[in-house]
C-alpha cells in the first residue's frame, strides 16, 4: 500500500500539472478565435495537430523504448549509451521527416493551410524540434523525475500562450502565432537538455543493442501512425469536404471532450516505468495491484467529468469562443468525451501488453482502427457531417478498449468494478438533472455549478458505497502529502 501511495502521490503532482497545462488550450481558444478569422483558426488547428502526431512517427518509437529498457539500468555509462544511441537515431528520423515535409510545402500550403506557404515552410522545423522534445520528456519520465517533468510541461504550455498571444495581439495574425510557437519550442529544448547534460554528460554512442531497441520501437510506429490517421483524418476530412469553418466547430468541441484523455496522461506517463521495475524484480502481484488501482482511480475521476462536460458543453463553448463555434459543435462534445473514457481505459490496460513486449498487438489494433476510421469517416461524415465523424471516433475507441482488455487478461486479471460503474452512472445522471435545472450561463455561474455538481456526485456515490471508507482515508492522506510537497516546492522557489 505504501508503494502505491508513493505512486499515487506522483500521479497527483503530475495530474495537477496536467490540469494546469490543459488550461493553456482554453486560454488560447478565445485569444485565437477572437483575433483570427475562422479560416485562420482552422489553419492553426491543422498545424498543431500535425506537429503533435507526425513526430511520434518520425522518432521510430524510440523515446518510448527508452522508458521500457532504461528504467532498470543504474550506471552512468549504461544510461549514456542507451540515451545517445536512441537520441542520435531520433535526430536522424526527425530530420528525414522534416526534409520530406519541406519538399511537400507547396502541396501542404494549398491543401491544408488555405494557401499559406509561410506556415507550410516553417512546419518542418516544428516537426524536427518536437521530435527532440519527445525524447527529452521521456528521459525525465524514465527516471521518474516528475517535478522536473511537470515543470517543463508547465513551461511548454504557457510559454506558447505568452509568445503566441503577444504576436497575435500585435497584429501578426496566424504567421505570428506560428513564429511564437517555434520560438517556444527552441527555448524549451535548450532548457530541457541542460539538466540532462549535467546528469549524464555527453558521449558518442556505440549503438550497441540498437537492433533490440528498434525491434521493440518499430512495431509501435503503426500504432503512432494509426493515432495520426485517427486524429488528423477527422479534421482533415472535415476541412476537405465541409470546409475550415467546420474544422473550427469540431476542434472547439474536441478541445472539451479531449479533457478526458488528458486525465489519462499521468497514468500513461508513470505506469510503465513502475511496471517495468516490478517486472524486472518478478513482483507480478504488485503489477496487478497497480494496474487495477489505476483503473478504479481513473474511473472515479473521469465518469463525473464526462457527465459534467456533456451537460455544460454549450455554455462553456459560448464563453470560450463565440456563438457560431459554440452552436456549431457543442452537440458532439458528449460523444468525444465518451470516446476519451474508452481511450483512457485502453491506455492503462495496454501497458500490460507493452510490458510483455507485445507491441505488435497494439500496432495491429490501431492499424485496424485507422483503416476502419478512415472508411467510416468518409461514409458517416458524408451523411451526418461532424456528428458522423464523432460517432466514428467513439466506435474505434470502444473497439480498441475491447481488444486490449481481451489480450491484457491473458497476462493479468483486470477488474472492471461493475457495481461501482452502475452506481457512478446513476449518480452522474442525478448530477446532470440538477445542473440542467440550474442552467448556468455566466462564467462564474458555470464554475460554481460545476463545483456543486461534483461535490454532490462524490457525496452521493460515497453514500451508495461506490467509494469505501478506507479509500477516503487513503485519499485524504494522499492529498495531505500533495499539499506538503507543494508547500515545500513553493518554499524552495522563494529561496
Amino acid at each position: 500500500m505504501q508503494e502505491y501511495k508513493i505512486f499515487l502521490k506522483k500521479i497527483g503532482i503530475l495530474g495537477i500539472t496536467t490540469i494546469l497545462v490543459s488550461f493553456n488550450q482554453l486560454i488560447l481558444l478565445p485569444i485565437l478565435t477572437q483575433s483570427l478569422s475562422i479560416l485562420e483558426y482552422g489553419v492553426w488547428v491543422q498545424y498543431t495537430i500535425t506537429i503533435t502526431i507526425v513526430p511520434a512517427i518520425a522518432v521510430l518509437g524510440l523515446p518510448y523504448t527508452m522508458v521500457r529498457f532504461l528504467s532498470p539500468h543504474k550506471s552512468r555509462e549504461e544510461i549514456q549509451e542507451v540515451f545517445y544511441s536512441l537520441g542520435f537515431t531520433v535526430v536522424l528520423g526527425s530530420l528525414l521527416m522534416a526534409i520530406i515535409f519541406m519538399l511537400s510545402a507547396t502541396f501542404l500550403a494549398k491543401n491544408l493551410f488555405n494557401g499559406n506557404l509561410f506556415v507550410a515552410m516553417f512546419l518542418p522545423l516544428s516537426l524536427f524540434l518536437n521530435g527532440l522534445t519527445l525524447l527529452f520528456f521521456d528521459f525525465f519520465r524514465t527516471f521518474q523525475e516528475m517535478k522536473i517533468y511537470s515543470l517543463f510541461s508547465f513551461i511548454q504550455a504557457y510559454l506558447v500562450v505568452l509568445l503566441v498571444a503577444a504576436l497575435v495581439f500585435k497584429g501578426h495574425g496566424i504567421n505570428g502565432a506560428i513564429i511564437g510557437l517555434i520560438i517556444s519550442q527552441l527555448i524549451l529544448i535548450i532548457a530541457m537538455y541542460i539538466p540532462i547534460l549535467r546528469k549524464i554528460g555527453f558521449k558518442i554512442p556505440l549503438f550497441s543493442n540498437l537492433r533490440e531497441y528498434l525491434n521493440f520501437g518499430l512495431p509501435t510506429i503503426p500504432t503512432n501512425l494509426s493515432f495520426w490517421i485517427l486524429d488528423i483524418t477527422d479534421r482533415y476530412l472535415i476541412g476537405l469536404f465541409l470546409g475550415l469553418s467546420f474544422v473550427s466547430y469540431y476542434s472547439a468541441a474536441y478541445l472539451l471532450g479531449n479533457l478526458i484523455s488528458i486525465i489519462m496522461s499521468p497514468f500513461y506517463t508513470l505506469l510503465l516505468p513502475n511496471l517495468a521495475l516490478y517486472h524486472a524484480q518478478g513482483r507480478i502481484q504488485k503489477i496487478k495491484t497497480l494496474i487495477n488501482y489505476s483503473l478504479k482511480l481513473f474511473l472515479i475521476i473521469v465518469i463525473p467529468l464526462f457527465f459534467l462536460l456533456s451537460v455544460l458543453s454549450l455554455p462553456i463553448l459560448k464563453v470560450l469562443s463565440n456563438p457560431e463555434i459554440a452552436f456549431g459543435g457543442y452537440f458532439i462534445t458528449p460523444i468525444l468525451a465518451l470516446g476519451g473514457v474508452f481511450f483512457g481505459l485502453y491506455g492503462i490496460m495496454s501497458q500490460v501488453i507493452i510490458l510483455e513486449k507485445k507491441t505488435r498487438i497494439t500496432g495491429n489494433i490501431w492499424i485496424i482502427c485507422a483503416v476502419s476510421n478512415l472508411l467510416m469517416d468518409i461514409t458517416f461524415g458524408f451523411f451526418w457531417g461532424i456528428m458522423g465523424i464523432a460517432l466514428t471516433s467513439l466506435a474505434v475507441y470502444i473497439f480498441a478498449f475491447i481488444i486490449s482488455l481481451y489480450y491484457s487478461r491473458n497476462y493479468i486479471r483486470l477488474e472492471l468494478y461493475p457495481w461501482f460503474l452502475i452506481k457512478s452512472i446513476l449518480t452522474g445522471f442525478l448530477m446532470c438533472i440538477i445542473i440542467i435545472i440550474l442552467n448556468p450561463h455566466k462564467p462564474l455561474d458555470i464554475v460554481l455549478t460545476a463545483i456543486l455538481g461534483l461535490s454532490l456526485y462524490y457525496l452521493v456515490l460515497w453514500k451508495l458505497g461506490g467509494i469505501q471508507e478506507k479509500e477516503l482515508i487513503f485519499v485524504k492522506s494522499f492529498f495531505e502529502d500533495i499539499q506538503y510537497s507543494l508547500k515545500q516546492l513553493i518554499y524552495r522557489l522563494k529561496i
